[in-house]
């Protein structure tokens, strides 16, 4: 094969880096069985190619290349390194059986390594905040930085929970496999719920100045697709749906100046028709396998939403009976409290109160900012101002993002 420009190559290998790095890193990790043995070997890997490639052209299987590339490079490092310390070359023979043998292996009955990856780095034996961290930054490739802005915390506190995460899969030898049949619906609750936490921190950032935070939602998404293009499962489906459904609104949910804009104010021709046909294709897929869970049932909830031409002909009678079936599946005071919404919605607000002010007697949600500017808002529509003026001030006391607080502040001044 002919010389190639080294310009051209430059470009070609970013692309490749953008289609194939995480795939390249997940395969090096099973053949290699070692996080960060397989980050150095993938990067060996690409440097390499950025020579060679040159030199004699791209190969027909660059990813096969890349891999096979990754794995000389990284027993031959270990067996330099072993002139200097004996053990090691024991360890590099060790690996090298251990590649050629996971390299030859049978495929098994769900046979790819990105989604062995997931199941890896959402391990319950992993913490919620660390199966966040290792899936953001192992199987989508994230910096650290870039997880550490996202979730507003320290680039030092995503490092440590990464390098806890690959330690305690180390030191418990986690297998880097996908679960049997028979633990893969527990296993892949935990899968669902990280992807699910990641979009709705891009989706509806828990704090800071920004409303959205797109890049992080689109990650959630790409592992959602991800994991329906591996895995044939109805919530995974269902899930997929509920995203691109909430995120097809994302245009109309803020104004030019990043202030909030509310569901019924919402101009709908904003919203994304392209995924909002594909998130309603995926709704009733899922339905139709009689095997759904919470997800699948909060797509279908965001599906009639998406369905209504205005705000008057959303069909809330459609919408409290779904989450009548959501509480049967999922009970929780927030699933109640959007019940409560719902019913307010079809039945007035006097009915919807009703069951709000139930909700907070109990204690339960007596923290939770929406919960208090659900309250306000009903009370606002009955004429109870001062009950409004004092709901929407405990709200805005526990709202944390900027564009709800100014939303809060905005309604306290239009009543008072």
């Amino acid at each position: 094969m002919s010389e190639t420009d080294p310009q051209q190559m430059r470009q070609l290998l970013a692309e490749v880096y953008q289609s194939e790095s995480r795939r390249v890193f997940a395969t090096l990790v099973r053949l290699l069985g070692d996080f960060d043995l397989a980050e150095e070997a993938m990067h060996d890997a690409f440097a390499s190619a950025a020579e060679q490639w040159t030199r004699s052209g791209v190969p027909a299987n660059p990813r096969a290349w890349l891999v096979s590339a990754g794995r000389f490079k990284a027993i031959d490092a270990i067996r330099r390194r072993a002139r200097f310390d004996a053990s090691l070359g024991e360890i590099a023979g060790r690996l090298d059986e251990r590649a050629t043998a996971n390299e030859t292996r049978a495929a098994d009955e769900i046979e790819d390594d990105r989604l062995r990856l997931i199941f890896t780095c959402c391990h319950p034996a992993l913490a919620p905040a660390t199966q966040v961290a290792l899936t953001l930054r192992e199987v989508c490739g994230l910096k650290t930085e870039e997880i550490a802005s996202a979730f507003l915390t320290t680039a030092t506190t995503i490092a440590q929970r990464i390098v806890r995460g690959k330690a305690k899969i180390r030191d418990a030898a986690i297998p880097y496999q996908v679960p049997a049949l028979a633990e893969l619906p527990e296993r892949l609750d935990s899968v669902l719920a990280v992807i699910y936490l990641v979009f709705n921190e891009g989706y509806a950032a828990s704090s800071g100045k920004s409303l959205t935070r797109t890049d992080l939602s689109q990650e959630a998404i790409r592992l959602g697709r991800l994991l329906c293009e591996l895995l044939a499962d109805a919530e995974a489906r269902g899930l997929l749906a509920l995203m691109l459904l909430q995120e097809s609104r994302r245009a109309a949910r803020s104004s030019s100046e990043g202030d909030l804009v509310l569901l019924e104010e919402q101009d709908r021709a904003l919203w994304n028709r392209d995924q909002i046909g594909e998130g309603r294709a995926l709704v009733e897929q899922s339905l139709a396998s009689q095997r759904f869970g919470v997800y699948a049932v909060q797509a279908a909830i965001a599906a009639v939403h998406s369905a209504a031409a205005s705000p008057a002909a959303t069909d809330w009678a459609q919408i409290a009976a779904l989450y009548d079936v959501l509480l049967r599946v999922e009970s929780s005071p927030v699933v109640e409290l959007n019940r409560a919404v719902a019913i307010a919605m079809r039945d007035g607000p006097a009915a919807g109160l009703e069951l709000v002010d139930a909700i907070l007697d109990r204690g339960d949600l007596a923290d939770y900012h929406l919960a208090h500017a659900a309250r306000a808002d009903l009370c606002r529509r009955l004429g109870r101002m001062a009950e409004a003026r004092t709901a929407y001030q405990r709200a805005l006391e526990l709202a944390r993002q900027e564009p709800e607080r100014r939303f809060l502040l905005k309604r306290l001044q239009e009543i008072r």
